[in-house]
């Protein structure tokens, strides 16, 4: 009885019904975990973005501007013609004698050099700073593209990035051009915020003046968006903005008066001071909501604006006012990208690709079962099963994980089975040694183990640190690779070295009776 419930044996029959019961959502799409399908097994969009990181150094630039305009006011230091572009900020002092209260605000800004002459303040990023903000660009990129795709409801979206500037982005079950479209637009879109006042003195020249003369200003030549109702006009606006979208806290879709889809939005606490200030020292002045360079609207102040909330309406319908919104909370990107390369994977390339993986898969399983049957008999039948049990392991471990299944990953699974038969090959014939120099059945199978299982360890442990090493340092495709393959040796471990001699050790007594178990391992006759 001792032998019959002993432990490898119970370890096996655990990993023999985790793996029926995991593996059977996967195999026949029933209620419970499954394995998701890479974009190259279900079809999708494979998108390779490049990062305009310098237009981060200039959103950075802008802020700064901001902020010192707006810490200057506070301070009632007098500040003219300030300007910012992908070079710096400048701008000039009006009384030298505030030249000391001017510095302690500009002190307090961490990354910049001042160089001033004749009361003209240049401020420029440390090449240190300048770094910082493009590496941050990048992974902020990255974060906000994830955030963004998950809520727009995409399963398994891969973002990583590639190479120093680009970001590659997969989109597994995008299927028609329709949701491609919205796709692209929702991780493209910039989704920069900013509220900027008008200039009401100069804005009726706007359609005449350059934008040379505007910057001599100190302001900039924004147009209004399709949607805005002043589709091809143009309005004049101060270059430094009131406030930007970093200041925002939440956005949602709401309807307005007349039940149209509009995008509510919340400022922290130092945008809603900031905006509540500057609309109670503009009453019956305009400011506009500029979204990623264009003017949604441009509303006239009628009163002090408290609350830190406000609304951009822009003749959306409820799918253009929801996506606005999940850009916006999710964040703006840190600098714009571009599309580099588009590549899209049709549902029955991906169907053709799980038929040809599936058809390797069992033409190599069914070959590898017949050897081992023909050549080690019932040994082969048991190698067999515990083959078996590996694949079901690898399928419940990957859906229990919610592991992505691409075709490199197919590939890994293949190998694997190959692994997992080159153990059984190594334990039989260690066994069928032993047997032909006269031991008895009990210590062939005991020192048949022992002996093969010092090659099968140092063999597995060797490719599982290369399948780790991959998994960590590759990208896509390799680490689909190593996830399967990595899966797939523990599983033969635990398969082939403990399943296996748990169930010989449960079988024993009756093999040992019988005048044939030679037969068990193929061998015709004791040598």
């Amino acid at each position: 009885m001792r032998q019959i419930f002993n432990p490898r044996l119970i370890v096996f029959l655990i990993a023999i019904i985790f793996g029926i019961a995991l593996s059977v959502p996967s195999i026949f799409h029933t209620k419970g975990p499954q394995i998701t399908l890479g974009l190259d097994l279900q079809g999708g969009l494979n998108l390779l973005l490049g990062v305009k990181t310098q237009e981060a150094i200039k959103t950075k630039y802008s802020s700064v501007a901001s902020s010192v305009n707006y810490e200057a006011k506070q301070a009632n230091i007098l500040l003219n013609n300030i300007h910012s572009n992908e070079t710096g900020v400048s701008f000039d002092l009006i009384d030298a004698d505030e030249s000391g209260s001017l510095s302690n605000i500009l002190n307090k800004f961490n990354g910049i050099k001042i160089d001033s002459n004749n009361q003209h303040y240049t401020i420029t990023l440390t090449p240190t700073e300048e770094d910082t903000i493009k590496k941050n660009a990048i992974s902020q990129a990255i974060s906000t593209i994830r955030n963004r795709l998950d809520q727009f409801g995409l399963s398994e979206p891969s973002v990583t990035q590639q190479g120093k500037d680009d970001i590659l982005v997969q989109l597994p079950g995008i299927k028609t051009p329709q949701e491609e479209g919205r796709a692209r637009e929702l991780i493209s879109k910039s989704a920069h915020l900013q509220m900027m006042a008008v200039d009401e003195e100069r804005n009726s020249r706007v359609d005449t003046m350059s934008e040379l003369e505007a910057q001599k200003y100190g302001d900039v030549i924004l147009p209004f968006s399709d949607s805005s109702g002043e589709r091809g006009n143009k309005i004049l606006l101060k270059a430094i903005p009131i406030l930007d979208g970093n200041m925002l806290t939440d956005a949602r879709v709401v309807y307005d008066q007349n039940h149209q889809p509009v995008v509510s939005f919340t400022l922290d606490s130092q945008g809603a001071r900031i905006f509540g200030d500057f609309s109670g020292a503009n009453i019956n002045k305009r400011m506009a909501i500029v979204l990623d360079g264009k003017v949604y609207s441009a509303p006239v102040i009628r009163e002090r604006i408290g609350g830190g909330s406000g609304q951009i309406s822009g003749g959306f319908n409820v799918e253009q006012a929801s996506d606005l919104a999940i850009t916006l909370r999710s964040g703006a990107l840190p600098a714009p990208i571009q599309v580099l390369e588009k590549r899209s994977v049709g549902p029955s390339l991906g169907q053709d690709s799980i038929k040809a993986s599936m058809i390797a898969l069992i033409s190599g399983f069914i070959l590898v079962v017949g050897f081992m049957i023909v050549y080690y008999s019932m040994a082969g039948v048991i190698a067999s099963i515990a083959l078996i049990v590996n694949l079901l392991l690898i399928i419940a471990v990957m859906a229990i994980f919610g592991a992505t299944l691409t075709l490199p990953g197919m590939a890994g699974i293949v190998l694997t089975v190959g692994i997992a038969v080159d153990a059984n090959i190594i334990i039989n014939e260690r066994i069928r040694e032993v047997l032909r120099a006269g031991e008895n059945i009990t210590r062939a199978i005991h020192l048949g183990y022992i002996n093969a299982s010092r090659a099968i360890f140092d063999s597995n442990i060797t490719s599982l640190i290369a399948s780790i090493l991959l998994y960590v340092y590759g990208t896509g495709a390799i680490k689909g690779f190593a996830i399967t393959t990595g899966i797939g040796i523990i599983a033969s471990i635990i398969t082939a070295i403990i399943g296996t001699q748990g169930f010989y050790l449960a079988i024993l007594p009756k093999i040992a009776k019988t005048k044939h178990f030679y037969f068990w391992f193929g061998i015709n006759k004791k040598d």
